[in-house]
């Protein structure tokens, strides 16, 4: 018998919302990992940068961010913006909205350009 379809809501937020980031996998194998990330005003903590081993395809749904790479460039991004972070990208989130809060939907794994 085939599994029971999952059923979900990207914008349905937990109440109240925790002080900390939520992720939540929706999707996960060994090679590719889909995610939603719940950010109310969290940063990357200064001097630490992301350097992911699989590249990042990021969808902001709601709310307003900065994501700035190790070279100085930043990207303001808002609702619907989505980026291509590939493998070894050092980066940072210098900014998400706390209202509204963001909503991410973020893919992990070997993707191609």
């Amino acid at each position: 018998m085939p599994p029971e379809p999952k059923l979900g809501n990207l914008f349905k937020l937990p109440t109240p919302l925790p002080a900390t980031e939520v992720f939540t996998a929706l999707v996960e194998t060994p090679h590719l990992r889909i995610e939603r990330i719940i950010s109310t005003g969290q940063t990357t903590p200064p001097g630490q940068w992301y350097d992911q081993s699989q590249a990042e395809w990021v969808l902001l749904l709601q709310g307003s961010a900065t994501l700035t790479y190790e070279n100085g460039a930043a990207l303001a991004m808002g609702p619907g913006d989505y980026v291509l972070i590939p493998a070894y990208v050092r980066h940072r989130v210098d900014h998400t909205s706390s209202e509204p809060p963001c909503i991410w939907l973020a893919v992990h794994g070997e993707l191609a350009d």
